[in-house]
């Protein structure tokens, strides 16, 4: 029987031990007249040949049709986006070097969801990239529909990518007969079929706890912190600012991170939902910027407030960084009233465009996200000191050495993303 004949690329030493027949412990050698190229996740495997026709015994071939392997996926992870963001959800596939998977969603005259995959996930790790922003129930539901949709379609694993989680904000109950909706809410996800949550900034921490599935908990602080490092802003003059007491642990993981700076609390009291008071400040911001840091702005009253107080204070400029813009009316408005020298937030929430304001500066996370998805899926740790740090391997933005760019100007407001740093900035994966 005629040796058999073995491609080139396939090894990385001169000689393979395989079995022949009928001879045993034969040695077949083999000229590496090329480097590996076939990669399956980043690991090496073995692709079928295609090159020269190469003669096997019958009882090797198979009497199946050979389908072209270039036309195969090379991975089994999938990436399928709601219709809550689409935008995230491309430039987390353009960062990964993926497609977005095919998905049909539309919605009945009576308002009920359809959701239809468009190719296989059979055995895939498939990842379901939706925000519940709002409208917050329509879009949880189709989450939970696309959810449903990936079980049934025998997917090996479910990872629920949920850039903002709505109802984060009833983790407990303030008074009685309250209800608590976030265990409600990841009660459904995971009876959904979920296998794991992975979310940006919770608004709790507790929150995760309410997931009888691991939850993979991603913090936008490292875009924001290498946004404001490119500022020319004296450490000597930066003070953060908590603009509630239930905020303080967050203020000052970002003054550790930002030269240690030191930290002001605003004192409020709620009168009820979506209406704040400002009481009193505790802390010295004269003559300083004051850096005011929060996890989502809804109707912007709490932090409109702190900043006149802060104003009144002495402040020199008033910056509000926040990875969720929610921005229910009357946000805007009070956000573009001058009180403030800039508001930095995240793409975590889609904004319409007719809600720029010349203050405004949009910063995108789907480097970390995507860096994130990475690593679940490669079973990495995502606690390393590289994972941890905020620099330019990590962060979509990278403007310390010069201005944003003329070309990343939308109706007067920065909106800087992956698609549009690509010819100047590429992340890590190709």
């Amino acid at each position: 029987m005629a040796a058999l004949a073995f491609s080139a690329s396939l090894f990385s030493t001169n000689k393979v031990r395989c079995r022949r027949l009928p001879c045993r412990n034969a040695v077949v050698t083999c000229n590496l007249g090329e480097p590996l190229k076939y990669m399956y996740n980043g690991k090496p495997s073995v692709p079928i040949i295609g090159g020269e026709q190469v003669t096997f015994p019958s009882f090797l071939v198979s009497n199946q049709p050979e389908a072209d392997p270039f036309k195969k996926n090379d991975t089994r992870l999938r990436i399928f986006s709601g219709t809550a963001n689409p935008a995230l959800s491309q430039e987390i596939a353009c960062y990964m070097g993926l497609e977005l998977g095919k998905i049909k969603i539309k919605r009945f005259a009576d308002g009920e969801i359809y959701v239809q995959l468009q190719e296989s996930v059979r055995g895939c790790d498939v990842y379901l990239v939706q925000p519940t922003s709002p409208p917050a129930n329509e879009n949880l539901m189709e989450l939970l529909v696309m959810i449903d949709a990936c079980r049934r379609a025998s997917a090996k694993n479910i990872t629920a990518v949920i850039p903002y989680f709505g109802y984060a904000r009833a983790d407990r109950k303030t008074q009685g007969r309250e209800s608590i909706a976030a265990k409600l809410v990841a009660n459904l996800i995971t009876e959904a079929g979920a296998c794991r949550v992975l979310a940006c900034d919770l608004h709790s921490g507790q929150s995760m706890g309410y997931f009888d599935i691991p939850v993979d908990h991603v913090h936008g602080q490292p875009v924001i912190l290498d946004y404001l490092a490119s500022k020319t802003i004296c450490s000597d003059d930066l003070v953060v600012v908590s603009p509630d007491v239930g905020g303080v642990a967050r203020a000052r993981a970002f003054a550790k991170k930002l030269s240690d700076a030191p930290l002001a609390i605003v004192d409020k009291r709620r009168q009820g939902h979506n209406v704040a008071e400002v009481m009193n400040l505790i802390g010295d911001v004269r003559g300083k910027v004051a850096v005011m840091v929060d996890d989502m702005i809804d109707t912007a009253g709490t932090i409109s407030k702190g900043a006149a107080l802060l104003h009144q204070e002495g402040a020199r400029e008033v910056y509000a960084c926040t990875t969720h813009a929610v921005f229910s009316p009357p946000a805007i408005e009070r956000l573009s009233s001058g009180l403030f020298q800039e508001v930095i937030i995240t793409n975590t929430i889609p904004l319409a465009e007719k809600n720029y304001f010349p203050q405004l500066t949009v910063l995108s996370v789907a480097n970390l996200l995507g860096e994130t998805i990475w690593r679940v899926h490669d079973d990495c740790s995502l606690l390393n000191e590289r994972h941890q740090t905020h620099s330019s391997w990590f962060s979509v933005v990278r403007v310390a050495l010069s201005p944003i760019p003329a070309w990343a100007s939308i109706d007067e407001c920065s909106y800087v993303s992956t698609e549009m740093l690509m010819r100047y900035w590429k992340g890590p994966r190709n």
